[in-house]
């Protein structure tokens, strides 16, 4: 979930590198030099401080760049937890793959078939809509996030601050969106929407009769013991140990710094809710694409991608970049206030990268990811 989501954001272009020179340089893969180089230029840009971790074939390194905490200057910590936004999605989707597997739902029933008269009014038409095009982004579904009244009254500091603690229901949250015309005709396109994983885990939820937070714990964070990953629900505060998170609460990058840790992320829910650190992060991407969290038939669906753009394209809760040195990763990134994160495979799981920014108005996650991969 991105600060008033605009389509990619930090959300998942986070992961969007721009288009350079097509040389390939030499991998960094022993001091992992690149990395800390563009973690530091993320401080140096702003962010008050980065936490990395990357596992491969030589095993697990982690490092941190600048502060966890403005006030004591505490730096950030290795085995920092923290709001992974977006990151959720492919929780989300993974859980709503197996329940096909099991045959207890098809992705190609329609939203209506589980949630209806939910997805209806100003165009929309849940009896039009697909569980597959709410996992693809490509059901036309408006976007909550990016209704102007919902950006005053969660994303800027006077809103914010009034409202940081409220408690947001998910069938408020698609009705801030029914108030909208639908982006486009159900499958005719593509276009970043946090309603459709908001409908996704209201159907998680309506299939299993328990809350989706639930079947993400016993599918998913206990077999793979994700000891630092959880689902807050309507829980304001960011385990131990964490750091800081910090946003400017405005339109521009521009202005005063304010603390925005504390926030009740049930204005995010299935879209973007859910807590963890690199290590968990890193760990549940390379289970989830060598097949030990979905069938073979479930994970090449979750890996048929719609196009985003020249080097970007969207599965179901998992997006595909191809970097600049030819090398492709497989993951999702995720932005919440004070929060920004990504975590990327390579598809074998061989190698993978999680890392967070602890603040959400400066930096470049694309350069960290093309420094690991590509060492540059």
């Amino acid at each position: 979930m991105t600060i008033r989501a605009t389509v990619i954001a930090a959300t998942a272009a986070a992961l969007t590198v721009a288009l350079a020179a097509p040389a390939v340089a030499a991998p960094d893969r022993a001091g992992h030099e690149a990395t800390r180089k563009a973690m530091r230029a993320a401080v140096e840009a702003g962010v008050p401080g980065v936490t990395a971790t990357v596992k491969d074939g030589h095993g697990s390194w982690s490092a941190t760049a600048g502060v966890g905490n403005l006030k004591t200057g505490k730096p950030r910590s290795e085995q920092d937890r923290y709001r992974v936004g977006s990151i959720t999605k492919t929780f989300v989707a993974t859980v709503l793959l197996q329940l096909e597997a099991e045959g207890r739902l098809s992705l190609d029933d329609t939203v209506d078939t589980w949630l209806p008269g939910v997805v209806e009014g100003n165009g929309h038409d849940g009896t039009r809509v697909t569980l597959r095009q709410l996992l693809n982004h490509t059901s036309g579904v408006f976007n909550y996030t990016a209704d102007d009244d919902f950006g005053r009254t969660y994303f800027l500091k006077d809103g914010f601050f009034e409202h940081r603690y409220d408690t947001l229901t998910p069938q408020e949250l698609v009705a801030v969106a029914m108030a909208h015309k639908p982006d486009f005709e159900p499958g005719t396109s593509w276009n970043y929407s946090n309603t459709n994983y908001v409908l996704a885990g209201m159907v998680i939820e309506k299939a299993t009769g328990r809350p989706y937070g639930a079947e993400i714990r016993d599918r998913v964070v206990k077999p793979l013991h994700l000891t630092a990953t959880s689902v807050p629900g309507t829980k304001a505060t960011v385990p131990r140990p964490s750091s800081r998170a910090y946003g400017k609460l405005a339109e521009t990058a521009t202005g005063p710094t304010y603390d925005v840790t504390k926030l009740n992320p049930s204005l995010a829910y299935a879209a973007g809710e859910m807590i963890s650190d690199s290590a968990d992060l890193n760990r549940f991407y390379t289970a989830l694409l060598r097949g030990r969290l979905l069938p073979p038939k479930q994970l090449k669906a979750m890996t048929d991608t719609v196009p985003m753009d020249k080097t970007n394209a969207y599965g179901l809760g998992l997006m595909k970049t191809k970097l600049t040195c030819g090398v492709t990763v497989w993951g999702h990134g995720g932005g919440i206030h004070g929060s920004v994160s990504e975590a990327v495979t390579t598809k074998d799981g061989r190698r993978s990268l999680a890392f967070n920014f602890n603040g959400d108005w400066s930096g470049d996650t694309a350069a960290v990811v093309e420094a690991e991969f590509c060492g540059r």
